[in-house]
């Protein structure tokens, strides 16, 4: 256990942070499961309207932190890529 008041609150504020940024990574694997899945189904249409929600919602988390930029921007690239190929 911490000793120093600092480092309390740094524990408590990390836990916080911890289940904000979870949160937000499970939003963001949500909405690209649904894109994928809609890939899967070859449904063009609706695959390309989740995407533009599931790449908004990737980039707001890479800048948020909680993915690194290049991973998000690599995700996205690749169903980018499903979703013409289709």
């Amino acid at each position: 256990m911490a000793n120093h008041k600092s480092a309390k609150t740094r524990i408590v504020r990390n836990n916080k942070r911890s289940m904000i940024n979870g949160a937000r990574r499970n939003r963001v694997r949500t909405f690209v499961k649904k894109v994928i899945a809609l890939i899967n189904a070859n449904d063009k249409e609706a695959a390309s309207v989740a995407f533009k929600v599931a790449e908004s919602e990737m980039m707001r988390a890479a800048q948020k932190g909680v993915f690194k930029k290049n991973t998000a921007s690599r995700t996205i690239s690749r169903l980018a890529q499903k979703i013409k190929a289709l």
